[in-house]
């Protein structure tokens, strides 16, 4: 069976102006694909990161929320995409603490808007179309809830949430599951481990400690700091997404992650000693002296690993990144594009913390 490679006509791509979904759409249209790209524009959410694409007419914009399944049969139907790859999610843990709903409705009503809409598009479909047609679904580590001090999931390890963000990727991936045994859809899911990279809204740890530490704010760390999460260039993991779509197995999930397991305090102070030799503080003092403990999240899981050797040995995918280059890269970008930074926190968010 024929799969989809980047001169496929057209991929349709939702959440195309967050953060994974946006750089995934920047280098589709930079290898030469074809990019639908549908994106509500909630906070986070941001058309500035699509701009040095705005004018080039192998991509085409459309605000649309994922539950608005008349809007995406019309879609399909016009553009006859060979494949859709779904990023739209509402992703932040704290912000799923202070409203659970909001993710309830995006991540698993809207999922399933979309699947419904994709099943019907897909069985309108006849011979070699229908055969490269593929479905990708876009999900997280936080779906198996905590790790003790040592092992690492994998695609078998079972389904155990623990935050109502985690609970609704869950449920979406279940989702996607069932209808790839139930109606045939030629599905595939990714799990990834934490992002991090250029245009990351600046709620999330790293882009956050960077922004904070510029204006020699407190650096928050939850807990003890001991927190460990496996993280992934975000580069990478759009590498693995094309990877998964063009050679993936229907029906299988795959595992990405960077091998790069940090507890959050290390990561912070990694930033901080990036800073210090590139923008001091007036005062003088190391930007580690920022760095301030408060009180651990509700929930909070105490350890991510991703083991992604399923990924490498049967598609031949790894990171290209370390931690060590991934964030000397990113901490570069934000330092370089503070006027990026500044439209996106012109918003309703500023910086504040969320979840407690």
């Amino acid at each position: 069976m024929n799969s989809p490679s980047l001169d496929a006509k057209t991929w349709l791509v939702t959440g195309g102006a967050g953060f994974i979904g946006a750089n995934f759409v920047l280098k589709v249209i930079a290898d030469g694909g074809h990019v639908v790209n549908v994106d509500k524009l909630n906070y986070a959410g941001n058309l500035d990161t699509l701009a040095p694409i705005a004018s080039n007419d192998r991509h085409i914009f459309v605000q649309g929320d994922i539950k608005d399944r008349a809007l995406f049969q019309n879609l399909l139907t016009a553009h006859k995409p060979e494949a859709i790859i779904n990023f739209a999610a509402e992703s932040h843990v704290d912000r799923s603490i202070d409203g659970p709903a909001a993710f309830i409705e995006t991540n698993v009503v809207g999922t399933l808007s979309l699947l419904e809409a994709a099943r019907d598009y897909w069985r309108s479909m006849e011979g070699a179309e229908r055969d490269r047609f593929r479905f990708l679904h876009v999900s997280t580590d936080e779906v198996y809830g905590s790790l003790g001090a040592e092992g690492s999931f994998t695609e078998a390890t079972a389904y155990a949430p623990n935050s109502p963000y985690s609970a609704s990727k869950a449920a979406s991936d279940h989702l996607v599951r069932a209808f790839h045994h139930t109606y045939g859809l030629p599905t595939l899911t990714t799990n990834c481990s934490n992002n991090y990279g250029p245009y990351q809204f600046p709620e999330k740890l790293i882009p956050l400690v960077i922004q904070k530490a510029l204006h020699g704010e407190p650096l928050p760390v939850y807990g003890d700091g001991l927190n460990i999460r496996d993280w992934l260039y975000v580069g990478d993991h759009c590498a693995a997404i094309k990877r998964v779509l063009e050679r993936g197995r229907v029906g299988e999930t795959y595992n990405v992650g960077g091998n790069a397991e940090r507890t959050n305090i290390d990561v912070v102070r990694t930033i901080c000693a990036l800073l210090d030799a590139r923008r001091p503080l007036p005062d003088g003092k190391a930007h580690e002296s920022l760095i301030t403990f408060v009180k651990d999240r509700p929930g909070h899981d105490r350890r991510y690993a991703i083991d992604a050797s399923k990924l490498q040995r049967e598609l031949g995918w790894q990171p290209a990144q370390t931690f060590e280059t991934g964030i000397t890269q990113t901490v570069d970008w934000y330092l370089s594009n503070q006027i990026w930074v500044q439209r996106v926190l012109d918003g309703s968010y500023r910086m504040e913390r969320l979840g407690a």
